[in-house]
């Protein structure tokens, strides 16, 4: 089959397309997927450089490879096996099951939860893995996962529509429910125009949440398509106050993938007893906390990264009950792979990019 094999950790130079990798192989209570589309995310391009290592304090720039220690580059903090076939987000078509797997999911259309749970223990998060990361992912024709990750879905979205939403819309609807964000309340969304955030924006008005937007100024009228009730445009040093101000007060959550300089800020701009809640660090995971704001507050910090499986099946249920729509960017082939990550790091587009297989 065609796939993308991440052959170590580096630049752009380090994914190499061939055709010759073979089929994954379906073990007992396994599915293998034929691949249509598959999302390009953060994680991708972070495993490849290595910037889960503690070692790098840089921003996710795509060149952390200079910094990465290799003994702990993955997300779970271990090191990672090459070559490895990225790619979570992952929609396509049933074509084989293995041994105790019911046969009429062959033929139809799913959805792949990326989260590797032990099938054993399922919310025991310790011994999770990530798909694209501890074991071959979406790059790829085909990609086996168990069957306990496979969802079938309905309805008249494409299948690069479906392809922006299991990695950052789990994510999102994660991050929201850690918070139990409810109708009228307020959340900030600092980066609100990428996949995540384009993301929180649409889940966190589901809910009935205000929703005050940061995005660049040249975003703007994309984000307020997405509903939020104001969108406010990023200065460097005058994000959280800009927001508070569009907000008309402090703010019941946050909802933070960008980390970096305006961390503080952020509890600074929680009314007492808010949630800041945190999946990513893009603008750099070294941040300042004073802890009088933390304590004296009663403010709450969660980090979001390994979900319950009904965050994914309320997922799901979102996307099958047209309350969601998706938001793409741009589309490549997996031969483009290359000018995919480049299109992604510039930071350009609204939504997710997806590779179409």
């Amino acid at each position: 089959m065609r796939a993308a094999l991440l052959l170590g950790v580096g630049g752009p130079e380090m994914l190499e397309v061939r055709d010759d990798v073979p089929v994954p192989e379906v073990a007992p209570g396994e599915a293998l997927v034929r691949v249509a589309a598959c999302g390009v995310n953060n994680t991708d391009i972070n495993t490849r450089v290595g910037w889960y290592s503690r070692s790098v304090t840089s921003a996710t720039t795509g060149s952390a490879h200079g910094e990465a220690d290799l003994h702990d580059a993955g997300w779970s903090r271990a090191g990672l096996a090459f070559p490895r076939i990225q790619g979570a987000d992952v929609v396509g078509t049933v074509t084989e099951v293995g041994t105790g797997v019911p046969g009429d999911l062959i033929g139809r259309r799913v959805l792949v939860d990326p989260w590797l749970r032990g099938g054993h223990h399922p919310g025991d998060s310790q011994s999770t893995g990530y798909l694209g990361s501890e074991r071959d992912g979406g790059f790829a024709e085909y990609c086996s996962v168990s069957s306990e990750n496979v969802h079938p879905v309905s309805g008249d979205l494409s299948d690069v529509e479906l392809a922006t939403f299991p990695c950052s819309w789990s994510t999102a609807e994660h991050m929201l429910q850690r918070v139990g964000l409810r109708s009228g309340e307020t959340v900030a969304v600092p980066g609100a125009s990428g996949g995540v955030g384009s993301a929180l924006v649409q889940l966190a008005r589901l809910r009935g949440a205000r929703v005050v937007a940061i995005t660049s100024a040249s975003k703007r009228d994309d984000v307020a398509a997405l509903g939020a009730h104001r969108i406010v445009a990023r200065q460097a040093g005058r994000v959280p106050e800009d927001a508070m101000e569009a907000n008309g007060g402090p703010f019941h959550a946050v909802a933070d993938v960008v980390g970096g300089p305006d961390f503080g800020g952020w509890l600074e701009a929680l009314r007492r007893g808010g949630h800041y809640v945190t999946s990513g660090a893009i603008a750099g995971p070294m941040v300042e906390l004073d802890l009088r704001t933390l304590y004296l507050k009663d403010l709450t910090l969660h980090g979001a990264t390994v979900y319950e499986p009904r965050v994914f099946s309320d997922l799901v249920g979102h996307i099958e009950g047209g309350r969601v729509r998706a938001v793409v960017g741009g589309v490549y082939r997996l031969e483009d792979i290359h000018t995919a990550q480049e299109a992604f790091l510039a930071k350009r587009h609204v939504g997710s990019l997806v590779i179409r297989v």
